[in-house]
């Protein structure tokens, strides 16, 4: 006998919605087809020529949300996966099938390694004062 009494077993309850696995929404892949290096801070934004993503049938209504959020303000993965409610990983694979299709572009965070060295900022504001 299950928790239910009556042989069911309930992990969720009826108001919950129908329940869709998150690598359903991906097709069961783990990474985008061009393997884009998505930062959590990677800022994801609408491609200005992209024409309405709701008349493409090969996108999904994730990606549709997605090209949505990003049209007026662009937003970073992590930000997308907490507005969609869905885990990083899958909205990865979704942003990576929309550059893909070229429905937005990523602007990847600079690398710590090609930030200039904080002392030469230092000095440089420094000499600004000396002036």
């Amino acid at each position: 006998m299950s928790a239910d009494g009556q042989g069911r077993s309930h992990w969720f309850d009826d108001e919950a919605g129908p329940v869709i696995r998150p690598y359903a929404m991906t097709r069961g892949r783990t990474t985008s087809a061009a393997q884009h290096r998505l930062d959590l801070i990677a800022v994801v934004v609408t491609e200005r020529h992209a024409d309405d993503p709701e008349t493409d049938p090969t996108l999904s209504p994730e990606h549709v949300d997605i090209v949505e959020l990003c049209r007026d303000t662009p937003q970073t993965v992590v930000e997308l996966a907490a507005e969609l409610d869905l885990p990083v990983g899958v909205v990865r694979v979704l942003v990576g099938d929309l550059v893909d299709t070229e429905f937005v572009h990523v602007n990847r965070p600079v690398p710590p390694a090609e930030l200039p060295d904080e002392n030469i900022l230092r000095d440089v504001i420094a000499g600004l004062r000396a002036l």
